[in-house]
């Protein structure tokens, strides 16, 4: 798959599927698109994100293996919900906390 469609693919699962599948009732501990994309790439670098990666949006300035690993980070949250989006979520607020 070329880069601008892993790009599309990102996008449409961290701004769209991911806040739609939260708010269908399962009470994730997150529900923006915003929160979303925080957790999906403080895990890819497991580290806060914006120290890896110069210029917003940052999925504009991810390689082609790092955009594949952070849709497969979502793809899990799709597929195993709460309790996954739950520890990376912590992750992602450890990480945090820790600086």
């Amino acid at each position: 798959m070329d880069l601008s469609r892993l790009r599309a693919e990102y996008d449409r699962k961290v701004h769209d599927a991911l806040p739609a599948q939260a708010r269908a009732g399962e009470d994730w501990p997150i529900q923006a698109d915003h929160c979303f994309a925080r957790v999906v790439l403080d895990n890819l670098f497991q580290d806060v994100w914006y120290d890896h990666v110069n210029g917003r949006p940052a999925y504009n300035h991810l390689a082609q293996d790092e955009l594949r690993t952070a849709i497969e980070l979502a793809d899990r949250m799709l597929a195993d919900g709460k309790p996954v989006v739950a520890d990376l979520n912590e992750n992602s607020l450890r990480w945090r906390t820790d600086r």
